[in-house]
């Protein structure tokens, strides 16, 4: 999100489910809030595949900094589907069918 590598709905969509994941933690009784967190990680993963396919640059572009920013942002994504079954997880203590 620093190098301005890929574009700003990238941080705009990972900004605003962060948002949603601690509403979901501070509500701890609200089924709706952590199923909204749920919807958005998932959709995140889609979004987050497609925009570092489209705008990942190409060899000869590659700085230090664009190359640990696209590293990052790969990482960020190997680790949401982890995120998804603990949070899939709250969702069914919580008593989510």
């Amino acid at each position: 999100c620093m190098n301005y590598m890929l574009p700003v709905s990238y941080a705009w969509g990972n900004f605003s489910v962060l948002a949603v994941g601690i509403w979901a933690i501070v509500q701890r009784d609200s089924l709706d809030a952590i199923t909204m967190f749920l919807t958005g990680l998932l959709l995140t993963v889609l979004t987050d595949i497609i925009h570092i396919s489209i705008f990942y640059p190409s060899h000869d572009y590659l700085s230090d900094a664009k190359r640990f920013s696209g590293g990052m942002a790969i990482f960020s994504l190997l680790l949401k589907p982890v995120s998804c079954y603990l949070v899939y997880r709250m969702y069914r203590e919580r008593g989510g069918e």
